[in-house]
């Protein structure tokens, strides 16, 4: 929610580069509940973990928890924050040495290998088919050999958020926005982006080492730039088998145009920035120095929160196949070791309640899971004069998918330095992108 999409390891931590739906804060690690607390109440209750790696998401499970309790005075939750840089390193001890939480949460790079390994609760098997409904794009992602793997707790698209000033004095129509053979995007791109001197980008006065305006991100930000390019080029991220395919025709065409606009046209900041700073985008867009920048519902809150400028939210950018965004979310999972199994599932019903998730939309943290909470966040947003459909009909249309298999993450962090290489124009596109590819295969056996 605060931040852009993070690893664990230190060259992709920056980046965003594994998808994770709510993206991490950066607080450090902290429960957020007081041990001692519980203490003092009756030696009848039980207390059920809950681990998750954003602090802006806390607030609302500690509210939400609240009234879980209420309804469940002899089960208590307590909540902890693990931030995302340390998540996925303490995930798998704490798994090995029975110190996880009795839920937690996952995203979609990291559950199947949890799952295939046993330490997962079937959802399918414990909570059945009765239940509210869930966002069934959430569902599907998290479906695994017939069986679902976790609850369905937030989910995202991509949409565009944008300058109103800056737009309105450069012409630009930000609704028609395509790229490919119909390119309207690089010629607004270079009218928004504008040197110290006043020079826009399609001037010869331009002057690209010394730039006040950038006109969009085009940053290694796997899923709000280059999943949605790589699909609308025609490509794909994966084969059906897991493999990598992104190193295609169509992968090569989406990956040089990005990469045209930051190598070639100077119209998005340099990837030797991007590449250690991957909030450096969205932190320039709020202080007003780049005039597109397409992400997530997950920006929405420091966006909001962080800028004086005149913003507004429109479609992401269409390709040669039109628009197609990603769509992810996150999930809470049951430890299938919880030394608290009845009172851990009674937590994990909750948490797919509208009831349940009702205080994640309305303090606007993110569109909750169970399709009956979502007016909760449209209505906190539309309270600040914003307007959050676009992300629905993004989602609602063409989607890209979202990374799977039980070693696609050992397979991204294999592929990414070159990768990272590729967007600073080190290397020709369509080497990198097989050597990427290649190395990714390779980590994953494939």
């Amino acid at each position: 929610m605060k931040r852009s999409f993070l690893t664990a390891t230190a060259a992709i931590g920056t980046l965003g580069l594994v998808l994770s739906a709510c993206s991490p804060s950066t607080g450090g690690a902290e429960k957020t509940t007081d041990p001692s607390s519980e203490q003092s109440t009756s030696s009848e209750s039980t207390t059920v973990t809950f681990r998750l790696w954003d602090d802006a998401a806390a607030p609302a499970y500690e509210e939400s928890f609240k009234q879980f309790t209420a309804q469940h005075p002899d089960i208590k939750v307590e909540v902890e924050v693990v931030p995302w840089g340390d998540y996925w390193t303490q995930l798998p001890l704490d798994i090995s040495s029975g110190e996880m939480a009795d839920i937690f949460w996952v995203n979609s790079s990291n559950f199947a290998l949890y799952a295939d390994n046993g330490n997962l609760m079937n959802i399918t098997e414990e909570l059945g088919s009765d239940h509210e409904e869930w966002q069934q794009s959430v569902v599907d992602l998290y479906t695994r050999n017939d069986a679902l793997w976790g609850i369905p707790q937030i989910w995202d698209s991509i949409a565009l958020f944008y300058n109103k000033d800056l737009v309105d004095a450069a012409g630009v129509d930000v609704t028609k926005l395509t790229w490919g053979d119909n390119d309207t995007l690089l010629p607004a791109l270079q009218k928004l982006t504008m040197d110290a001197n006043g020079n826009t980008a399609d001037s010869a006065d331009f002057d690209a080492n010394n730039i006040a305006t950038y006109g969009m991100n085009a940053q290694a930000d796997m899923q709000a730039i280059y999943l949605p390019f790589l699909a609308e080029a025609g490509g794909k991220f994966q084969n059906e088998d897991g493999s990598f395919d992104f190193a295609s025709a169509e992968g090569v065409k989406a990956f040089t145009y990005i990469t045209d606009l930051i190598n070639k046209y100077h119209v998005a900041p340099s990837a030797a920035e991007t590449n250690t700073n991957g909030d450096l985008a969205r932190e320039m867009f709020i202080r007003g120095e780049m005039a597109l920048f397409q992400s997530g519902p997950y920006s929405l809150k420091t966006i909001a929160d962080n800028t004086d400028i005149n913003w507004g939210i429109a479609p992401l950018i269409a390709g040669p196949e039109g628009a197609i965004s990603t769509s992810h979310g996150v999930v809470a999972v049951g430890n299938e070791a919880t030394q608290h199994r009845e009172a851990t599932l009674e937590v994990l019903k909750w948490l797919g309640t509208t009831e349940g998730q009702a205080p994640l939309g309305q303090m606007g943290v993110s569109f909750p899971g169970a399709v009956g909470a979502q007016d909760y966040f449209v209505n906190y947003w539309a309270e600040q004069g914003v307007d959050v459909s676009v992300f629905i009909d993004s989602a609602a249309g063409k989607t890209a998918l979202s990374p799977f298999g039980p070693d696609v993450n050992a397979g991204t962090e294999a592929f990414i330095p070159r990768l990272l290489d590729v967007f600073l124009g080190s290397v020709p596109v369509e080497q990198g992108l097989k050597e990427a590819r290649d190395a990714g295969n390779a980590a994953m056996n494939l």
